[in-house]
């Protein structure tokens, strides 16, 4: 059912808990209503919102929100090594993992907790623990805001980057994600190499079937992060930088124990954790925005903070990082 509402407030759909308001707001739950919305809006003008747990609203007031609400698992056809699973992009991502996981499917598990809808998975080619979504999306499917016409976009045309799609730049805001098909596979695909899930599954003597991938995976995520829901925060703020080799080995000169991940020959992708944890970061606060005191890359809405004093405080640590080290930060998070 289509719900409707006036001068809304969205404190309640960003995990910031940013108190801004939307003139127009409006969830469904199918295309049909979908459709039957976008003919009464102005289509120039739209935020679409999922879970809400990869935005920061920075302003008072927004003209045209729209909250998708799609749901469903289905699975559309299978082989002797795959399985083709349509999802609803309003699906809790963490849900689908566990349906995944349940039905020992494999290529989802080491994304489990991540917070969000199905529907962003693909925006943000969200990643974690040595595994990519793009890796196991086969289509996007989305209803285009201007002509309300259906375009189904394959893996390559998703233009999958780090943390990054056609989505989020080419198409950022002319698209509606509907549904996503997942190519799944029915062999355990075992990514462990990550040294807390590897050594974690050694220490209990576990297999590194889906299933205890993923409980692991929970586990160390549970610790390691503010659960939104007490903690008002969005995850990794940060996106970790991609340096040159040659710089990298620099910094290693100057900084020892930095930690950094060969990209190819002549790149290195750096933690950007540990770069802001070296400069005794971790608890920094300033009013009530300020960086987890177990987690750098998380900044944190302890109070009242707005979407403006939140976005003021990231820029000071980019800044911070910038002197340090030389290297610029880009926001893993969506500014609006």
């Amino acid at each position: 059912m289509c719900t409707v509402k006036n001068n809304f407030s969205l404190r309640k759909y960003n995990t910031f808990g940013v108190d801004v308001y939307a003139k127009f707001y409006a969830k469904f739950s199918s295309i049909k209503e979908l459709l039957t919305i976008l003919k009464k809006i102005n289509t120039s003008e739209v935020i679409i919102l999922g879970g809400g747990s990869n935005i920061l609203f920075t302003k008072h007031n927004y003209d045209t929100v729209l909250h998708n609400n799609i749901n469903g698992i289905y699975i559309t056809k299978e082989n002797k090594h795959h399985v083709w699973v349509e999802v609803g992009a309003g699906e809790i991502w963490h849900d689908f993992v566990l349906w995944s996981v349940k039905n020992n499917f494999s290529g989802v598990e080491n994304l489990a907790l991540i917070p969000g809808s199905v529907g962003a998975s693909p925006i943000q080619n969200i990643g974690a623990y040595g595994m990519e979504v793009k890796d196991s999306i086969e289509e996007v499917f989305t209803i285009e805001l201007k002509s309300g016409k259906t375009k189904n976009f394959n893996n390559n045309e998703c233009k999958f980057k780090y943390r990054e799609s056609i989505f989020k730049n080419q198409c950022k805001n002319k698209y509606i994600i509907t549904k996503v098909v997942f190519k799944l596979s029915k062999k355990n695909l075992n990514i462990t190499s990550y040294g807390d899930v590897r050594d974690k599954l050694k220490k209990l003597k576990l297999s590194s079937n889906p299933k205890n991938i993923s409980d692991t995976i929970i586990s160390i995520r549970n610790k390691k992060l503010p659960d939104p829901k007490e903690l008002a925060n969005c995850g990794s703020f940060f996106k970790n930088p991609t340096i040159e080799l040659k710089y990298f080995k620099d910094l290693k000169i100057k900084f020892p124990q930095i930690i950094g991940y060969k990209v190819d020959e002549k790149k290195v992708k750096v933690a950007a954790g540990w770069l802001i944890d070296n400069l005794g970061l971790k608890g920094f606060q300033i009013g009530d925005v300020g960086i987890h005191k177990y987690q750098a890359l998380v900044i944190v809405n302890y109070g009242q903070a707005s979407g403006q004093e939140i976005l003021d405080f990231a820029n000071m640590i980019k800044e911070k990082i910038k002197v340090a080290y030389n290297i610029s930060l880009e926001n893993e998070v969506t500014i609006l």
